[in-house]
């Protein structure tokens, strides 16, 4: 329940719980505050009970941890074999290096099953890298003096 709590938040708790409630005082609190713990948690098994029992047997699987929706999708990309399939034909770093190549107007390397299909069938054409636009990678070259707008320090 308490797994993030360090040995320096606990100390701190302590004396505080010491220094608020007193020495005296401190072991009945702490009686009473273990006490609504145990009814809470009985309060909370008794209505998972009941809500299992009103769901009726084609639930009997069900976990309230399944409501967690983190839980929920990892469970269910665990499990669904046609999620395991498309996630094991999608390479990842294929991908990012074929929009990298493209970013960079290089030519993309051609995949295995892409070199397959294109060796068949050879019509003599070459295809050239597109060039059809400006180069937006490059820096623009610097207008000259007589074309700057003059600073002025008093404007900005």
């Amino acid at each position: 329940m308490f797994n993030d709590i360090g040995g320096l938040e606990l100390v701190t708790i302590v004396v505080l719980a010491i220094l608020v409630f007193g020495p005296d005082k401190l072991p009945k609190v702490i009686q009473d505050v273990t006490g609504v713990i145990r009814k809470i948690r009985a309060f909370s098994d008794s209505a998972k009970q009941d809500i299992r029992s009103e769901l009726g047997p084609e639930f009997k699987d069900f976990e309230f941890e399944d409501l967690n929706p983190k839980t929920f999708i990892r469970k269910q990309l665990g499990e669904n074999e046609d999620l395991k399939e498309i996630r094991s034909s999608f390479d990842l770093r294929k991908e990012l290096n074929d929009v990298t190549d493209a970013v960079n107007s290089r030519e993309p390397e051609p995949s295995p099953s892409a070199a397959g299909t294109s060796s068949g069938s050879t019509s003599g054409a070459t295809s050239a890298p597109a060039a059809t636009g400006p180069d937006l990678l490059k820096k623009p070259a610097a207008p000259a003096a007589e074309q700057r707008t003059p600073f002025d320090a008093d404007a900005t």
